[in-house]
């Protein structure tokens, strides 16, 4: 007779030793000590039969610490055991952790980040959004990846397309800005860095609002491959930078206290202007110090040379021609 294997359920299923009301006494056990180790709890449950005489705990008297480990893990025990861990500040001595206090001033900028898909896996570019906190004038680049090979030469460039002296540098918690490089660059050149507070989440509410009014409106949400990020760069440094500060206007907000003595944001036709306009007011005023090199008459000089609508229209054509360098990509076919 031929050899043949078969299974089947045992004929006497296996006894369930330990009952629901036997979980519930462990998980009060567990709950009252903290959750110490096992061999821990092993011992208070034989030390509540046999030495304080309490009968519910006759069966976890015997429980062996491999096996109570297991009941942990059963679905009776997790569905009277949930908890919850509040998450853990990162003990990081880079930057001083606040907001920002420019009181008026230009040159303290907000730094973020802002990445351009993924496809099949693969990381497109991300790009750099630093926008000073006061004049809101703004520097965009571009770089393949956020380590320091292609960060650093990107950020000293940032820095350098912003007319007037940068005195602070704020960025959230991210390792791409708060890293030995960066501080050390900053340091370089005499730059506070500062980093955004645990549930403040306006402390880099500023680049952030530009991630979504300009870079996204301007570059979408498509993946774009990674080899593109020079010629952006390009665009961004030469097109849609001086568009961006000299002919786009923005919001600024006038603040009004009402009865109840909060405050409360206004947006008025009056405060509406260019970043250069916003500079020029803050120069008038000595709350904007310019570089070597740079006057405010040469400034609003360029912003002349072309009409606002002239520079919209170049911009869009060289946004064009940009987006035509793209190669899509091939949609795979489905088998």
């Amino acid at each position: 007779m031929p050899l043949k294997k078969r299974y089947r359920a045992p004929v006497v299923p296996f006894a369930r030793k330990y009952t629901p009301g036997d979980i519930k006494l462990l998980v009060e056990m567990d709950k009252a000590n903290e959750d110490v180790c096992g061999p821990a709890i092993a011992h208070l449950l034989q030390r509540a039969y046999l030495d304080y005489g309490d009968e519910r705990y006759e069966r976890l008297a015997t429980l062996s610490v491999s096996h109570l480990y297991n009941l942990r893990k059963s679905a009776g025990y997790q569905a009277q055991r949930v908890t919850f861990t509040k998450t853990r500040a990162v003990c990081n001595a880079i930057g001083v952790r606040k907001a920002p206090q420019p009181n008026g001033r230009a040159g303290f900028v907000r730094i973020d980040t802002v990445h351009q898909g993924d496809l099949d896996g693969v990381k497109g570019v991300y790009h750099i959004t630093c926008v000073d906190a006061t004049c809101q004038w703004q520097v965009e680049a571009c770089v393949q990846g956020i380590s320091k090979a292609f960060l650093l030469p990107v950020l000293e460039l940032v820095i350098a397309q912003f007319p007037f002296v940068i005195e602070g540098f704020h960025s959230d918690n991210g390792t791409e800005y708060v890293n030995a490089p960066v501080a050390e660059v900053l340091e370089k050149l005499r730059i506070e860095q500062s980093k955004s507070r645990s549930r403040q989440s306006n402390d880099n509410a500023l680049a952030e609002s530009k991630n979504a009014s300009v870079v996204r409106k301007h570059m979408g949400y498509a993946h774009i491959p990674r080899q593109y990020a020079k010629p952006i760069n390009t665009f961004y440094q030469e097109i849609f930078n001086p568009w961006l500060n000299l002919h786009r206007p923005c919001l600024f907000a006038t603040e009004i206290i009402n009865a109840k003595g909060k405050i409360i944001k206004r947006y008025k036709h009056e405060d509406v202007k260019t970043p250069l306009e916003s500079l020029a007011q803050l120069c008038e005023k000595g709350l904007a110090t310019l570089k070597p090199g740079i006057t405010l008459e040469a400034l609003q000089a360029l912003a002349k040379s072309q009409a606002d609508l002239a520079a919209a229209q170049a911009m869009q054509r060289a946004k064009s021609e940009l987006f035509a360098q793209f190669v899509k990509p091939t949609l795979r076919a489905s088998p």
